[in-house]
């Protein structure tokens, strides 16, 4: 028996982590093409594990399981191999596909920004952001390129934009179980015990700005790749239009969602208008 079974075994995990965790994430993942499918499942698991770590393992040495995963996570890429299958997954894309510390390390610190920070100035926002979203995007850059330097560093601005913009949006969406649960407040200067309709307009605004210009960036992407990062676009631009008409006192008090029925209308608007842009 080779090691194949394991390599398979491992996508197997990562790819069920993923369904477990964001069917509406997965929904766009699936929507790509095989060839960049199992490796951006393989991404999102890590990076899953890694937020869980921090977010939802309590009574347990967070920073040590933290620090652990992080030395497991560099171990297995230099090796190779690892027998977490999570992680052995992500090595095979990380390895496969030059995802390089570069991208890691900023992933890592701002998972330990977590673990100490409740607040943020714009600074800190802004560094937060990059380290948790936006080096995500350029992962899945990195799968989606195959290689290609040049066409990563051309697309490169339009994935951080894509990914600042859905990190901003979940944070909009999470922010009553982001105080409540974790005790978090993401976005600077604004005083969340008087959160008003013009505080939300504010963070709204700059959200499309980053929409806006993760679609220039769409528009531009490996044909096998569009689709599925169009659909998850859609998704997070009508999540946040949904947002722009909810009060911010209801947002205080309730997580914003999209029904599954919505989400399959959405499927079939991203498929047809992904097709015109290809035509």
């Amino acid at each position: 028996m080779s090691i194949q079974l394991f390599d398979k075994t491992s996508n197997d995990l990562s790819r069920r982590v993923s369904l477990n965790y964001s069917t509406s994430f997965s929904l766009g993942i699936k929507l790509l093409s095989k060839e960049y499918r199992w490796a951006v499942f393989a991404t999102y698991g890590f990076v899953r594990l890694a937020d869980e770590i921090v977010d939802t393992f309590h009574g347990f040495d967070k920073a040590r399981l933290l620090a652990d995963f992080k030395a497991q996570t560099y171990q297995s890429i230099r090796e190779g191999i690892s027998t977490n299958p999570i992680l052995h997954s992500f090595q095979l894309a990380a390895n496969q596909f030059g995802i390089t510390d570069d991208l890691i390390e900023p992933f890592f610190q701002s998972m330990e920004e977590d673990l100490h920070t409740n607040t943020h100035n714009q600074k800190s926002y802004d560094e937060y952001i990059y380290g948790s979203a936006e080096v995500v995007g350029l992962m899945c850059l990195k799968i989606f390129c195959k290689g290609d330097q040049n066409q990563y560093d051309s697309l490169l601005p339009y994935a951080r934009s894509l990914g600042a913009a859905f990190q901003k949006v979940n944070f909009l969406r999470d922010i009553k179980s982001d105080i409540e649960e974790r005790g978090r407040l993401y976005f600077p200067n604004i005083d969340f015990n008087n959160f008003s309709d013009a505080d939300k307009l504010h963070i709204i605004e700059d959200v499309k700005k980053d929409f806006e210009h993760a679609y220039i960036g769409i528009l531009k992407l490996p044909i096998g790749s569009r689709l599925g990062v169009y659909t998850a676009y859609i998704y997070y631009l009508k999540l946040l239009q949904k947002i722009e008409r909810t009060t911010a006192s209801e947002i205080m008090n309730q997580r914003i969602r999209i029904p599954n029925s919505q989400k399959i209308v959405l499927l079939a608007q991203s498929y047809v208008r992904e097709k015109l842009m290809s035509a």
